[in-house]
């Protein structure tokens, strides 16, 4: 099946921003991509909001960008025909958004760093994979693309592992994965599908009164 526009356009984004990191360190000058596509407690403390934003299309690495636009393709092709595109599109972008505040947040008062830049659409997308998850709980995903479990399974385990990696993060260990990010992001899908579905039972209630 053919990803729906709004899909096609937000992968084509992160593959420019991707193809605009490879110019910059081509041509030997990445500070203007580090100024604008970095988001951290000191980008916004300099009053470089959009790097809240920027940075969610934002990839400089080539196995980053295949893992979250493969992911991104799947689970947003899906949201996408359930929310509607525009919905679906303000959706990506508050996830998006909610992903690096969180990073920053994070970074600042807990990890004590606040230089410690991130990037990439992972926020974004574990809002995505969070509400499809609570939204279709018995679904099948795949877990590292390869052991299937329930949704909600998935969504707890996802959730579960960023937890875990933060704390190991905030004691001087853990990798470099953005788990405050995810968190963030996921944090965005979980209130979207709380709203939703308050709002469906309050129609409901409405027809049929």
């Amino acid at each position: 099946m053919r990803a729906p526009k709004i899909v096609r356009l937000i992968i084509f984004l992160n593959i420019l921003v991707f193809m605009l990191w490879i110019a910059a360190a081509y041509l030997g000058n990445v500070s203007f991509m580090m100024d604008h596509f970095l988001v951290s407690w000191n980008s916004l403390a300099e009053g470089r909001i959009w790097t809240l934003v920027t940075s969610a299309f934002s990839h400089n690495a080539i196995f980053h960008i295949v893992i979250n636009m493969f992911v991104l393709r799947g689970f947003g092709s899906v949201m996408s025909l359930e929310m509607g595109e525009k919905k679906f599109l303000f959706f990506y972008l508050l996830a998006g958004l909610g992903g690096s505040l969180a990073h920053s947040l994070v970074a600042e008062f807990w990890m004590h760093q606040p230089s410690l830049p991130a990037l990439g659409a992972s926020g974004a997308i574990a809002g995505i994979i969070l509400y499809f998850s609570f939204l279709f709980p018995e679904e099948k995903i795949l877990i590292l693309g390869i052991i299937p479990v329930r949704a909600m399974w998935g969504a707890v385990i996802l959730v579960a592992y960023d937890v875990w990696g933060l704390l190991e993060q905030t004691r001087g260990g853990g990798s470099f994965i953005g788990h405050g990010a995810h968190l963030g992001g996921a944090a965005i899908g979980i209130c979207w599908f709380l709203i939703a579905s308050a709002t469906k039972r309050g129609q409901n209630r409405g027809d049929f009164n």
